[in-house]
């Protein structure tokens, strides 16, 4: 070896790259956690999303990245135990869905591992950040603040169904955005001269009785408040809402999809692609307190023409021609 010429010793180096995969150092394949309150069922358009977000950071599971999924099944108090066991499992990043508790759960369990959260609502009210733009500590993510939008959807709904002079809001109690939900739609409401009759449920029996009253109390038009729990129910509110002929908005396109009436909101899929992105770019090295909480700014009108006839309701052409989607 001593006695080997420099030029010699370089070419042997070079030649490394030509060595068996087995005798070169294996880089570990990444692996990062998503921790969810809801169910995988109703988050598949959800986890497609995230996964096309990584795509464009370059990283695709089953490829060079793992991901680890737990799913809370709306059952809030298994939220700190499955935090817990991803930071067991020594995850690189942990990617926090379904509003608050899941990212308050994650904060909770580790202030080392990075964590990118997906939330409606103000993540600093929540005390999730310091600030939007200098969120601090091992967290970051992608909010979509609903003030702004809740005027926006009551004046759709009152644009459709203008003799509706009681609006309804249907939320669940367990959710921790519902008290400022209440507050918005409120003043919402009032400043139309409109009154507002509240609906809680947290379980399909809930649904089925607080449907039931607010046709009793002769609801003209409502609003359904988007949540882990009335995702996974989706397909019984919407069935609801038809039973009784309320016309209702929703919080995403995928109520639409399902027969309901009409959905405004900030793009959902966007959002979760935008969270991707971030855990891609936390995966080659930048850090959470740097990247500073994105709100999505995109939103999204649908209309479904078939349950608008089946509720007698004539669209206006104004509103027409504002869908970003018509479903015939």
């Amino acid at each position: 070896m001593f006695g080997m010429k420099r030029r010699e010793f370089m070419a042997l180096l070079g030649g490394a790259a030509t060595w068996p995969l087995s005798t070169r150092a294996q880089q570990p394949m990444p692996v990062i956690g998503f921790l969810s309150s809801a169910a995988p069922g109703p988050y598949a358009a959800i986890v497609a999303a995230v996964r096309q977000g990584l795509r464009e950071t370059g990283y695709v599971e089953g490829q060079n990245l793992t991901i680890e999924y737990r799913w809370a099944d709306s059952q809030l108090d298994r939220l700190p135990a499955l935090a817990a066991d991803l930071v067991s499992r020594k995850v690189a990043v942990i990617l926090s869905s379904g509003s608050v508790p899941p990212a308050l759960a994650a904060k909770a369990a580790t202030s080392t591992i990075p964590i990118a959260f997906h939330m409606g609502g103000d993540p600093v009210a929540a005390g999730i950040v310091d600030s939007l733009n200098r969120p601090g500590g091992n967290i970051t993510g992608v909010s979509f603040l609903t003030s702004a939008s809740t005027s926006k959807r009551l004046g759709l709904l009152s644009e459709l169904v203008p003799a509706a002079t009681v609006i309804g809001l249907l939320c669940n109690p367990n959710d921790p955005s519902t008290q400022n939900v209440l507050n918005e739609t409120a003043v919402a409401v009032r400043a139309l001269g409109l009154t507002l009759h509240v609906a809680r449920a947290s379980s399909e029996r809930e649904l089925d009785d607080a449907f039931a009253t607010l046709a009793q109390r002769g609801v003209g038009a409502l609003i359904v408040h988007s949540e882990p729990f009335f995702r996974i129910r989706t397909p019984q509110i919407v069935a609801l809402a038809a039973r009784y002929a309320i016309p209702a908005i929703y919080l995403g396109r995928d109520y639409v999809l399902a027969g309901g009436l009409m959905g405004y909101s900030a793009s959902i899929t966007d959002a979760y692609r935008q969270q991707g992105v971030y855990a891609g770019k936390i995966l080659r090295g930048e850090k959470p307190a740097d990247l500073p909480v994105m709100q999505s700014t995109k939103f999204e009108f649908v209309i479904n023409l078939k349950t608008a006839r089946g509720l007698a309701l004539q669209i206006p052409d104004k509103l027409l021609a504002l869908a970003d989607e018509v479903i015939e």
